[in-house]
């Protein structure tokens, strides 16, 4: 199951990115904007913002974000956006034994499939293991040809191991990460893989991660979601033409 947590953002989001906008066109600094500006008028600003379509200004607030339970698969979808910043769970430093695993709700969803999703995941697992020790006991003999290893070089000899190790986990192997997006990026996101044709597992990260950001900065992310929420559906033939019940699950976040 995916869980998400915003660990950090940017101090007065709001506030930050109206004195970032209005500095443009303002003879005094950014220090005097931030304090002369009230809550209400930096709500106002960021709002004004969105009508005109000036964006460059809220990528001055940006939000960190700690991701647990989601595949490694996602994470291959995650990285396309590029104007973010990734740490994520080594598998060349965290040895995988017993791994968990995401399961797609359409395997979950039937009996037959799900017992033999469940069982190739297991026959993953020992094969991981079986080769892990294999490689273990190689560079063992390698480092220490006497065969009493000290503690760092048995440490030495399980990273070799698993790093190789670890060409056979599958891409439904879960992970952890910590993401940072400012609010541009996390705005593109929002409209990309909130959409019911982004993939399920990344569509569910993407609505969670929305409901945080409403709650941290609700009129910033006033009109996030799928496209839809602030203008027409961009998918054209491919639309799922659910258009009024995106709106109103957008609406309920905040």
């Amino acid at each position: 199951m995916i869980k998400v947590w915003l660990l950090s953002h940017t101090p007065q989001p709001e506030k930050t990115v109206a004195s970032a906008a209005r500095v443009c066109y303002s003879a005094v600094g950014g220090e005097q904007l931030m304090e002369s500006i009230t809550d209400e008028k930096a709500q106002e600003f960021v709002q004004m913002l969105a009508e005109i379509g000036h964006e460059s200004p809220i990528e001055h607030a940006s939000f960190t974000f700690a991701v647990e339970g989601v595949s490694r698969s996602l994470l291959a979808q995650l990285t396309r956006h590029r104007i973010a910043s990734y740490s994520v769970q080594s598998q060349r430093y965290v040895k995988t034994s017993d791994f968990n695993y995401v399961t797609p709700p359409e395997i979950a969803a039937d009996e037959q499939a799900l017992a033999r999703y469940n069982q190739i995941m297991a026959d993953i697992a020992k094969g991981y293991d079986e080769l892990s020790e294999i490689l273990y006991n190689k560079h063992i003999a390698e480092i220490c040809p006497e065969g009493k290893p000290k503690k760092s070089q048995r440490s030495k000899a399980e990273k070799m191991a698993i790093e190789d190790a670890r060409f056979v986990l599958p891409n439904a192997c879960e992970t952890k990460l910590i993401m940072t997006m400012n609010a541009r990026s996390l705005q593109n996101f929002f409209r990309l893989r909130c959409c019911n044709r982004a993939q399920w597992e990344i569509r569910d990260l993407a609505w969670q991660m929305l409901a945080l950001c409403k709650q941290a900065a609700p009129a910033l992310f006033a009109h996030s979601g799928p496209a839809c929420v602030k203008g027409a559906c961009t998918e054209g033939k491919m639309s799922c033409g659910k258009v009024q019940e995106m709106r109103e699950r957008a609406e309920k976040l905040g």
